[in-house]
C-alpha cells in the first residue's frame, strides 16, 4: 500500500479517488489546487502523486517539475481531458511524468492500475536503492562457518526464529559475526527477497542517524533541498540491521520506540507519519541490562528490541571451528593475492588453535590475511600476533606505574578534599586531565589493550572512549 497525493480542482474526483483508495488500503491526501499540492510535497513524502493537468493558477505541469525538484523519488500519474491530452504525452515523453490517464467513466479503476504499476517501481527502485548501498552478497547459514555444538545451536535459532517477524537482538562480544547472523536470519525469512539494510548507529551524530533512518523533507535543515526516504522506508517489506544499537543517544532511543510501537516513521521536518513494515534487528557488544541499571539505555525499548535475543559465543567457546575458519579464509584471500596457497600448516592450526582470539572471528580473518599476504610458499605459515605476549608484559608494568601514579593523584586529591591548602599555581584543568589519563591508562592495562572492554571497565560508551584516547593522545 503506498502514500498518495490527488489534486484535482474538481472537489467530487478528489472525493471519490479519495474513498475508492482508501478502500485498497492507501494512505490519500487530497488537495483541490496546485499550489496547495506543492506545499504537501514540501511538507511529506508520497510514494505517487496524481493531478489534474488543467487546473487555474498553478497546473499539473507546474505540480510535476516541482515534485520532480523536491520529491524525485515519487512517481507522477496525470489525469488529462480531451483538450491537453498532448500535453500529458510530452510530460511522460520527457521523463517526468509515470504515467497518464484520460479522464473517463472508468477513471477509478484507470488510476487505481496505474498506481499499483507505480509502486511496483517505486519499490524496485528501493529495492536497487538498498541493493548498492549494501553491496555485501547476501549471507546464508552457508556462510556460517563452523560444525562446533555452539555454533550448530545458533543455525538451529536461526532457522527457527527467520520466520517470524519478531524483534531480535544480537548480543555478543566484538568480531563474533553479529551482522552474519543478521543477513542469515533475513535470508532465511519470508522476506528474503526484499532489502536487507544495515545501519551503525555509532556511525552517526544524533542529528544525522534520525534523519539517515527516518528520511527528511525540504528545509529541514540547512543543505536539504529535497525530500529524502529514510532506511526504514528503503527496508519497507524487508528487514533493517541496527549495529552498535548501545550507542543511540536517550532522545533518539525514545524516536525509535516510538517506531516499533507504531510502525510509522515521520521524516525530519515533515508533517505526516508513513507507515512501514520491517523487520527490525538490533546488534551490541555490551551489556545493556548494565546500561538499562545505570539509566543509559531506556528499559522499554530494551524490551521492545529483546523479544528473541540471539547470542553469538565467542571464538574461544567454539575452538573446533578454528582450522575451518582458518581454511576458509585461505581460501578467500589467496586467490586475490595471486598465491598458491593449498593450506595451513599442521604447527600453525594446532597455535591458531590454542589462541585465545580476543578480537574472535575478525582478529582471526585479519591474521590469515596477513600471513597470506607475506606467504612464499604452497604451505600458509601464521604466526600469531607477536604483540600479544609482549604488550602483556608491558601492560603489566604500565599497570603497576599507573596505579602507583592513581593512588598518588588520589591521596593528593584526598588531601585537597580534607581541606589542605592548595600547591601554588595549580591548574585544575590539568589536574582533572592527569586524572582522566591514568583512568584510561590503567583501564588499557587490566584489558590487555582492548578497548572495548577497557571503555567497559570505565563505564562510559566506546565512543567517549576513543575521544578520550584521542584527546589524550594515547
Amino acid at each position: 500500500m503506498g502514500n498518495i497525493l490527488v489534486c484535482d480542482d474538481e472537489r467530487s474526483i478528489c472525493e471519490l479517488l479519495d474513498i475508492a483508495l482508501r478502500r485498497d488500503g492507501h494512505k490519500v491526501e487530497t488537495v483541490t489546487n496546485g499550489e496547495l499540492a506543492k506545499r504537501k510535497i514540501d511538507s511529506a513524502l508520497f510514494d505517487v502523486i496524481v493531478t489534474d493537468i488543467k487546473m487555474p493558477g498553478v497546473d499539473g505541469v507546474d505540480v510535476l517539475r516541482h515534485a520532480h525538484q523536491i520529491s524525485p523519488d515519487s512517481a507522477v500519474i496525470l489525469m488529462t481531458a480531451v483538450d491537453d491530452y498532448e500535453a500529458a504525452v510530452q510530460a511522460v515523453k520527457a521523463g517526468g511524468a509515470t504515467d497518464y490517464i484520460r479522464k473517463s467513466p472508468g477513471l477509478v479503476d484507470e488510476v487505481k492500475l496505474a498506481i499499483a504499476r507505480s509502486l511496483t517501481k517505486v519499490s524496485l527502485s528501493r529495492q536497487n536503492f538498498a541493493l548498492r548501498r549494501d553491496a555485501a552478497t547476501r549471507n546464508s547459514l552457508d556462510n556460517i562457518v563452523g560444525v562446533s555444538p555452539a555454533l550448530e545451536k545458533l543455525k538451529q535459532t536461526i532457522r527457527t526464529v527467520a520466520t517470524t517477524s519478531s524483534t531480535i537482538l544480537v548480543y555478543g562480544e566484538s568480531g563474533t559475526g553479529k551482522e552474519l547472523v543478521a543477513r542469515a536470519v533475513h535470508t532465511c525469512s519470508p522476506r528474503a527477497a526484499e532489502a536487507f539494510v544495515s545501519v551503525n548507529c555509532g556511525a552517526f551524530p544524533e542529528t544525522l542517524l534520525e534523519s539517515e533512518l527516518f528520511g527528511y523533507v525540504k528545509g529541514a535543515f540547512t543543505g536539504a533541498t529535497q525530500n529524502r526516504r529514510g532506511l526504514f522506508e528503503v527496508a519497507d517489506q524487508g528487514t533493517i540491521f541496527l549495529d552498535e544499537i548501545s550507542e543511540m543517544t536517550m532522545p533518539m532511543q525514545v524516536k525509535l520506540l516510538r517506531v516499533l510501537q507504531e510502525r510509522t516513521v515521520r521524516p525530519v521536518g515533515g508533517t505526516s507519519e508513513i507507515p512501514v513494515d520491517v523487520r527490525v534487528i538490533a546488534a551490541t557488544n555490551r551489556d545493556l541490562d548494565r546500561q538499562v541499571a545505570e539509566g543509559t539505555f531506556r528499559e522499554d525499548l530494551y524490551y521492545r528490541l529483546s523479544v528473541i535475543p540471539i547470542r553469538v559465543p565467542a571464538l574461544r567457546e567454539r575452538r573446533e571451528d578454528v582450522p575451518l575458519l582458518a581454511n576458509h579464509f585461505l581460501k578467500k584471500y589467496a586467490p586475490g593475492a595471486g598465491k598458491s596457497i593449498h593450506s595451513v600448516a599442521a604447527a600453525s592450526l594446532e597455535a591458531l588453535t590454542s589462541y585465545d582470539w580476543p578480537g574472535n572471528v575478525r582478529q582471526l580473518e585479519n591474521t590469515i590475511e596477513r600471513a597470506v599476504a607475506l606467504e612464499t610458499t604452497s604451505e600458509l605459515r601464521v604466526e600469531l600476533p607477536a604483540e600479544r605476549p609482549k604488550a602483556r608484559a608491558v601492560a603489566a608494568g604500565a599497570e603497576t606505574a599507573t596505579n602507583t601514579a592513581m593512588n598518588t593523584t588520589l591521596n593528593t586529591t584526598m588531601t585537597v578534599a580534607a581541606g589542605s591548602v592548595l600547591p601554588e599555581g595549580v591548574n585544575m584543568e590539568n589536574y582533572v586531565a592527569q586524572i582522566e589519563r591514568s583512568l584510561l591508562q590503567s583501564a588499557l592495562a587490566q584489558t590487555h589493550g582492548v578497548q572495548v572492554r577497557a571503555a567497559d571497565v570505565l563505564g562510559i560508551s566506546y565512543r567517549s572512549f576513543r575521544h578520550l584516547m584521542k584527546k589524550y593522545e594515547l
